[in-house]
């Protein structure tokens, strides 16, 4: 008997696609589920600590500046007084010219501050969209000064501003200040960021640098003239080593200098901290007062500092 073969399937048309797998995750495991949640308890936790330890100090300061005598002497500590008073700035404002060496303090912040503003942002946009001889060496020059401590430079500064006659003067106290490489750093990677056919197209339009520089560029990189203008008024006005080295005329004084000479002399403090905690809080408050005003573009200087 003979067998008839049999006819093969057809098989099935393919579509050329891969065969469809599964979009399913696996379910993630109890104990990974609840390491989550744990792991962001001790990231907070930790933060908190952190916020803490840095704040507690300040508010420590700012409330024993409004505390009696006898909440500065309690045992144990109190934190909230019980009897605000405004006594001891009273006593500061009559023991020590505070209007004056406020005055000079702000003169030499604001002055410094606006300077490096414009000469920073000036060889910052040199550096990163003109072309000239040296721009190179230029700028590996401002690199290596960034390596150099500031207190290295103390000595030759005070040579030339002696050799200069400008000792006891506001000259002084800005000159040495007026630029300095980390501005220079910190404008040139912003500049970097413009677009060059933005400035080209202005060019061509007939505009010159100086309004391409004034006009175009600096609106663009206000986050990072707000982030300079903090960092450079807190250096220059928490600067204490520099102004007791180039004045000896207590009315040159800045803050800082003039309640640490304060602070010294047991003649005039009495051994009260409460005198002492209201000088710091003067020193402290237009640093705050500075932050809280440009904080907005300080966080965007910042946010944006890692995309340059």
């Amino acid at each position: 008997m003979t067998a008839h073969p049999t006819a093969p399937t057809p098989a099935a048309p393919s579509s050329g696609k891969p065969p469809h797998k599964s979009s399913r995750r696996s379910a993630p495991t109890p104990s990974s589920a609840g390491a989550r949640p744990a792991r962001r308890g001790l990231l907070l936790g930790a933060l908190w600590a952190g916020m803490i330890v840095m704040v507690a100090p300040f508010l420590w300061m700012a409330l024993s500046a409004f505390k009696s005598e006898k909440d500065l002497g309690a045992t144990p500590t109190v934190w909230i007084p019980e009897e605000w008073t405004l006594v001891h700035f009273e006593k500061l404002i009559r023991l020590l010219d505070v209007g004056a060496h406020f005055f000079n303090s702000t003169l030499v912040a604001v002055v410094v501050t606006a300077c490096n503003l414009v000469f920073c942002s000036m060889l910052g946009y040199a550096l990163a969209k003109l072309n000239f001889a040296g721009k190179r060496p230029v700028f590996a020059l401002v690199m290596c000064a960034l390596m150099v401590p500031g207190n290295l430079m103390l000595m030759p500064m005070f040579v030339m501003v002696s050799k200069m006659g400008l000792i006891d003067s506001y000259a002084a106290l800005i000159l040495p200040f007026a630029a300095g490489a980390f501005g220079v750093f910190l404008m040139r990677q912003f500049m970097t960021a413009i677009p060059d056919e933005l400035l080209e197209a202005a060019r061509i339009d007939g505009a010159g640098e100086w309004f391409i520089f004034w006009r175009i560029a600096m609106p663009l990189v206000k986050p990072a003239l707000a982030t300079l203008a903090i960092f450079t008024f807190l250096q220059s006005w928490n600067n204490f080593l520099w102004p007791l080295v180039a004045t000896n005329d207590p009315e040159k004084y800045t803050l800082p200098v003039a309640l640490a000479t304060f602070a010294i002399d047991p003649t005039k403090t009495n051994g009260s901290n409460g005198v002492l905690m209201a000088g710091a809080f003067l020193v402290v408050l237009p640093v705050l007062l500075v932050f809280i005003l440009l904080q907005r573009y300080f966080t965007q200087g910042i946010a944006t500092a890692g995309l340059k």
